[in-house]
């Protein structure tokens, strides 16, 4: 039996590595590499492994690690700041998915009972909290905005789904009490994390502080061992995880813990994808008919239910749609959910299979959708303005393009431009009425506004919003964005268009490579910043006071610069 699981392993990380290498050579994303060897070393492939269940349980542990490295990574001020817009928007994206999703799957199939379309419907409205969490997390978008409203209302999906399935069992004959059980159950769950994390853990982490591998080892018990308490009350173990994060990410220890683990996270989360592509069926004519109907009703759901709610609460086009095209799939509970349907004699073979193969068409489909969200939304924000649903005004609060105002532009916001900010206002204040920033981050616009800045809401990467900012006014132009983050443009495009714009401002642009610098001076640019090169000269500095044994002083003066300072972006 060992030696079987060793063997199916094995297949299943080369097979896995074999298809990475082909994607990378194609430039496809990873994890369709990942469901297309699970598919082809699967019993509907080539049958390398007949079991999927051998491989599932070790992966199942990926899925665990990650949830609880992202907990790790969360910062719960943030995400409790945005506490209104994803508490209103999950309980519409659910209430409202499982309402429409109820109406069509019972209208149009291939639900062939009221009670089958019930559970489509609610497997429809959950989403994939582990396909988007690594996304997200490639593409460094988890505590963006956008991110945390996403990993918000997948927290309060897997709530939902785990109060369903306390009722799952009396859906033919509803009761109260299961209900008021499972929400007792998840309130217990959050009671005895927090008292543990709040008075046992500190003094045991203080203990080991000295010895690392304990440390690791310590929050990884804490990990499984909150999992396994969430599997005993009958709970989503992947929320005991993620908990089990949450709750430990106030600990000094944690950037620590998530370098370490996160080698272990990713050969289990390769395990986890592969085998979730074993469950892909074989195409047939009628999968492929009711997979695509299944997928439109999911996609339209999500834009219908989350989009429109986004917007009332006056976070634009941008942070509206993000979310909704990110919450565009189905989730591995989902099919867990039919599973017991199925069992309980609620659910058809024949719906099971369709709602697999869609849950292998979405998690493709819904991956480029995701890597290139910046494109769909700029495609699809027109056509929202048309049918009524304008985006936030650009320059709203501002009046005219007045000079004095207007002189710096900042484009774009992120953590240099807020650096900037912040010794903008310790050493130069005369400067911060000169500032204009250009950024569509709903939060930024509110907190640099509060801090008397001039901000106009809207894209940096498009040449009517700077137009319309009166950029020909600028006297000098700072992009501080690197490539990296600009997402759909670079800083040589950005260079040449704000240059046509404005022929006579000092343009200053950002360099990741020293090579980039001649072709941005080439096109136009006044100065290029390298930030390589200003680390480095720090680093030469400390390096410097560790052989002067004055690296206590050096520490100390960084420790004085740090103090109090309050930045947009901390």
């Amino acid at each position: 039996m060992d030696h079987g699981i060793v063997t199916d392993i094995a297949t299943c990380i080369i097979a896995a590595w074999v298809v990475g290498v082909v994607c990378r050579v194609v430039r496809q994303p990873l994890l369709i590499a990942y469901l297309v060897a699970g598919f082809a070393i699967g019993p509907n492939g080539l049958r390398f492994i007949t079991d999927p269940e051998s491989i599932r349980t070790m992966s199942e542990i990926g899925l665990a690690l990650l949830l609880f490295m992202i907990g790790l990574e969360m910062d719960l001020k943030k995400m409790l700041g945005s506490g209104r817009a994803i508490t209103v928007t999950a309980l519409v994206q659910i209430i409202g998915g499982v309402a429409l999703g109820w109406l069509l799957f019972g209208w149009l199939g291939p639900a062939a009972t009221k009670l089958e379309a019930l559970y489509l419907a609610v497997a429809a409205a959950m989403s994939s909290t582990v396909i988007i969490v690594k996304l997200l997390h490639d593409k460094r978008e988890l505590e963006t905005l956008a991110g945390r409203i996403t990993i918000g209302i997948l927290v309060l999906q897997d709530v939902f789904v785990i109060l369903f399935l306390a009722v799952q069992p009396s859906l033919k004959d509803p009761a109260l009490a299961p209900l008021a059980l499972a929400f007792g159950k998840v309130l217990l769950l959050v009671g005895v994390a927090y008292t543990v994390s709040r008075f046992v853990l500190p003094p045991v982490f203080k203990l080991v502080a000295r010895q690392p591998e304990l440390v690791l080892v310590g929050a990884l018990a804490w990990c499984f061992a909150l999992a396994g308490f969430a599997s005993y009350l009958h709970l989503s173990r992947e929320m005991g995880a993620l908990l089990a994060g949450v709750l430990l990410s106030t600990f000094p220890y944690t950037l620590d813990v998530v370098a370490k683990v996160t080698s272990i996270r990713d050969f289990f989360v390769t395990l986890f994808f592969v085998s979730l592509g074993m469950i892909i069926p074989l195409p047939t004519w009628d999968y492929l008919l009711w997979m695509l109907v299944f997928s439109a009703v999911l996609v339209a759901t999500r834009l219908l239910s989350v989009t429109p709610v986004l917007l009332k609460l006056g976070l634009g086009h941008r942070m509206s749609l993000l979310p909704a095209i990110n919450l565009s799939q189905l989730s591995e509970l989902s099919l867990v959910l039919l599973a017991i349907g199925k069992a309980s004699g609620d659910v058809s073979d024949r719906t099971i299979s369709i709602t697999a193969f869609a849950f292998a068409f979405l998690a493709v489909g819904s991956t480029y959708g995701i890597l290139r969200n910046d494109g769909i939304v700029r495609t699809v924000s027109p056509w929202l303005t048309k049918f009524g649903m304008p985006d936030l005004p650009e320059g709203s609060g501002e009046t005219g393009h007045d000079t004095q105002a207007g002189t710096i532009f900042v484009l774009g916001f992120s953590w240099t431009a807020s650096s900037m900010v912040e010794e903008i206002e310790r050493e130069r204040p005369t400067l911060l009425p000169r500032l204009k920033v250009i950024d569509f981050n709903p939060e930024t616009v509110a907190k640099l506004r509060a801090r008397g800045v001039s901000v106009v809401y809207g894209d940096v990467s498009q040449r009517d919003v700077l137009e319309h900012a009166g950029i020909a006014e600028a006297e000098v132009i700072v992009c501080s964005l690197s490539d990296s983050v600009l997402r759909g443009a670079s800083n040589l495009r950005m260079l040449r268009q704000v240059r046509a714009l404005s022929e006579r401002a000092e343009i200053i642009v950002h360099a990741e490579r020293l090579d980039d610098a001649a072709g941005l001076y080439a096109a136009g640019a006044s100065y290029v910043v390298t930030p390589r090169l200003l680390e480095a000269r720090e680093l030469l500095e400390v390096l410097d006071a560790v052989d002067n044994h004055l690296i206590a002083e050096k520490t100390c003066e960084q420790l004085a610069r740090l103090e109090n300072r309050s930045e947009v972006i901390p």
